[in-house]
């Protein structure tokens, strides 16, 4: 079967602060660790009073301290509002701190909005430097050459893998040009994930960090002991991208009943839009959905996310899927 990955927000919950959300980040990691998970990765966002995870490379440190074998990375690093010497000098520290368990996810979005974008020193034309920022960057990670001016201490020589993120297929050709490993944000802008796919694979030249192509799709799960716990707890993720999309993003809400009420039918329209690669509900529903979408798409790996507003529930979720995806995976075996 193929591997399962978690992708954490650090989720700052409606009568919660940030230093909850961090407790929870890390039983969370505990808990994707004990159940078999392979990596676990953490977000940059700013500006979002309900997502803690602005100082990424940080919190990916807090977590790896706290857990002994599962990889933990950035899902990710947004390049543009950081000079890539920076991040080399991040992630090879990480990586020096916690050989062979650290991630590097880029991806090109600024992860806030326009004004905060300013306010991170991030000129207008930071995304157009896109690919050979990412070039550079992983020219940090190669051996020093004698007489080189500048390196990265430390971060020359190692080995820190690098991801190309996206949600378009600007990102998919650039991991394919670059033969680097390619995660596609299905989670929350499903609409180019066949397309990018596709083209990925298509256009893919081996390198010398991939033989191969490799490419990870994002989804939503979130798994409970009936359809209707797992509807009724998906109502504060769906809350949540409804406040974005009116300019009133923050703590992610408690669950409520009826989502149709909180929401317009072009609101409600958005959200199937937006969430429609999302599985939700008992175990049977969320194995058959996973399946479906397994045998259409053909990840190399599944990475699962979700906004959850009580930690036990997330925990439970975490707990039921690691079930699925055995289960899944013994379904595989047996028509092989």
């Amino acid at each position: 079967m193929i591997p399962f990955s978690v992708l954490d927000l650090a989720p700052i919950a409606e009568g919660s602060t940030a230093a909850d959300a961090f407790r929870n980040s890390v039983a969370y990691a505990k808990a994707s660790e004990r159940l078999g998970y392979e990596r676990f990765w953490l977000a940059e966002h700013h500006n979002m009073t309900g997502i803690a995870s602005a100082a990424t490379a940080v919190v990916i440190g807090h977590v790896a301290g706290a857990t002994e074998t599962i990889r933990v990375g950035s899902g990710g690093v947004m390049l543009p509002n950081h000079a890539p010497l920076i991040i080399a000098e991040q992630f090879g520290t990480l990586a020096t701190l916690y050989p062979g368990r650290i991630d590097l996810g880029l991806g090109r979005a600024p992860g806030t909005d326009m004004m905060t974008s300013r306010a991170l020193r991030r000129g207008l034309g930071g995304a157009d430097s896109f690919p050979q920022d990412v070039v550079e960057l992983m020219e940090y990670f190669e051996p020093a050459a004698p007489g080189q001016g500048v390196r990265a201490v430390p971060g020359a020589g190692l080995d820190v893998p690098v991801w190309l993120l996206g949600s378009s297929l600007y990102s998919a050709q650039l991991a394919a040009m670059l033969g680097l490993p390619f995660a596609f944000a299905s989670h929350f802008a499903p609409a180019d994930l066949v397309d990018a796919f596709a083209v990925y694979r298509e256009r893919f030249k081996p390198s010398e960090r991939l033989a191969a192509p490799y490419a990870m799709a994002a989804v939503n799960v979130l798994a409970a002991d009936s359809d209707a716990e797992a509807a009724r707890l998906f109502t504060s993720q769906q809350q949540a991208f409804i406040n974005l999309r009116r300019g009133a993003p923050g703590l992610l809400p408690k669950p409520i009943e009826d989502i149709d009420a909180y929401c317009s039918p072009a609101e409600k329209a958005g959200l199937r839009q937006m969430l429609s690669r999302s599985f939700v509900g008992s175990p049977d529903t969320v194995q058959r959905g996973l399946a479906d979408f397994i045998a259409e798409l053909r990840p190399d790996e599944l990475m699962v996310t979700g906004h959850v507003f009580e930690p036990a529930a997330r925990l439970r979720s975490l707990e039921l899927t690691a079930d699925v995806r055995d289960r899944l995976g013994q379904a595989a075996r047996a028509v092989a």
